[in-house]
């Protein structure tokens, strides 16, 4: 009884708050941008220019994509090379978009073009590049990884210009 006696409060109160009132808390630009490295590539592939994922890289990109599952990504972003597409690829199918190429010798750009396009997205990148565009994402210097690190992920979260990054670890282990 004193939950129905309530109900009438809560929609007078509601009602005290106008539409621009309700807008003004919604309407907020804020988005979450992901940062990954490939995963596992074959180092006994012919061409080690572009080598493929290993069993275990094909492993963890159907891991990530899982990760990724109920986080509304609206880009998939990848350089040209075999790794980043595959690892990319997972997530692509599950969210139902296409990849977009970037290219990693012209990180500013990129950087400059992801803070514009103010979506939800996932970059897969390299060891060399992934670290160097989260810091061009906050203006902050960051340094390339080891290249034996695959389960890095970078979150960077940008709300009304302010923009905070979280780095984190996967729990993803092929052994």
């Amino acid at each position: 009884m004193r939950n129905i006696k309530l109900i009438p409060a809560l929609l007078i109160f509601l009602l005290c708050f106008t539409k621009e009132h309700i807008i003004a808390q919604t309407d907020r630009e804020s988005f979450t941008i992901y940062l990954i490295r490939h995963s596992e590539k074959d180092l006994l592939f012919e061409n080690q220019l572009d080598p493929p994922l290993t069993k275990c890289g094909t492993e963890r990109s159907e891991y990530l994509s899982a990760f990724f599952e109920d986080i509304n990504i609206k880009n998939v972003y990848s350089t040209k090379y075999s790794r980043t597409v595959e690892t990319a690829t997972p997530t692509v199918l599950s969210k139902e978009v296409r990849v977009e190429y970037y290219d990693p010798n012209n990180l500013k750009l990129f950087s400059e073009q992801l803070l514009n396009s103010k979506q939800n997205s996932l970059v897969v990148g390299h060891s060399n590049t992934t670290p160097i565009l989260a810091g061009l994402l906050i203006g902050k210097d960051m340094n390339a990884f080891d290249e034996n690190i695959y389960n890095r992920v970078y979150k960077i979260i940008v709300s009304q210009n302010i923009k905070k990054l979280f780095v984190f670890e996967t729990d993803f282990d092929c052994n």
